[in-house]
């Protein structure tokens, strides 16, 4: 390893990281946003909101990302609708994070005893209120690992953008790529940036994990 050259190339795959990051918090965010929606949609007693949400998970969760995006940049300029790659990108990535969190809050939410939102409801919460307040607060700690294993997978997942031209942290280094024919340098350097990234997440939900442990045990004294 040329260390004079990973000085070189630092500053791009750093700048390429930064858009990355930024995907990954915003699609997350928007993910969860539609994936929480969906859920409670699944769950409703309306028989028309169970069947769009069922129809978004099945054809999302059935269908490669990488065609999503392609759908996105590609397929819509066909019909009159443009977009630039971020925002396909943004779109493309929380459609399908919002598809996985679905599942993931869909299956937290029915871990929580039916008894516990009966008793809210006794007490004169309404349904919303008891989900909110009764049923999503114990949920979260049945859905915190899924969620997380979820984040780092929606991290990696961003490097599909590279294919749309959104220069992240993959398309970076293919840019650095054909201008310098280091190969191994440049794609042990992105896997190493990836790797401290994917970390990060993983040490703040190990935290969280052990706050929630902490929390319960207080409880139970």
């Amino acid at each position: 390893m040329d260390l004079d050259f990973l000085n070189l190339i630092f500053p791009f795959l750093l700048q390429g990281a930064k858009v990355t990051i930024i995907l990954t918090i915003l699609a997350l965010t928007f993910g969860t946003i539609i994936g929480l929606i969906s859920a409670l949609m699944r769950l409703s007693r309306f028989r028309i909101l169970r069947g769009i949400s069922w129809f978004y998970t099945w054809v999302i969760r059935g269908t490669p990302l990488l065609v999503q995006l392609f759908v996105w940049y590609y397929g819509f300029p066909s019909i009159g609708i443009e977009f630039n790659a971020f925002v396909a990108g943004i779109c493309a990535l929380s459609l399908c994070e919002g598809a996985y969190i679905s599942e993931i809050f869909r299956a937290g939410i029915m871990s929580v005893d039916k008894g516990q939102k009966e008793a809210a409801l006794s007490l004169g919460m309404t349904s919303g209120q008891s989900m909110k307040r009764i049923v999503l607060p114990q949920a979260f700690k049945t859905i915190l690992l899924p969620f997380g294993n979820e984040c780092i997978t929606s991290m990696k997942d961003t490097a599909l953008v590279s294919t749309i031209t959104l220069v992240e942290l993959m398309r970076q280094s293919q840019t650095l790529d054909a201008t310098h024919f280091r190969s191994m340098e440049i794609y042990l350097s992105v896997g190493v940036m990836y790797l401290i990234m994917t970390s990060v997440i993983m040490l703040g939900i190990y935290f969280l994990e052990k706050k929630f442990q902490l929390k319960a045990q207080r409880v139970k004294r």
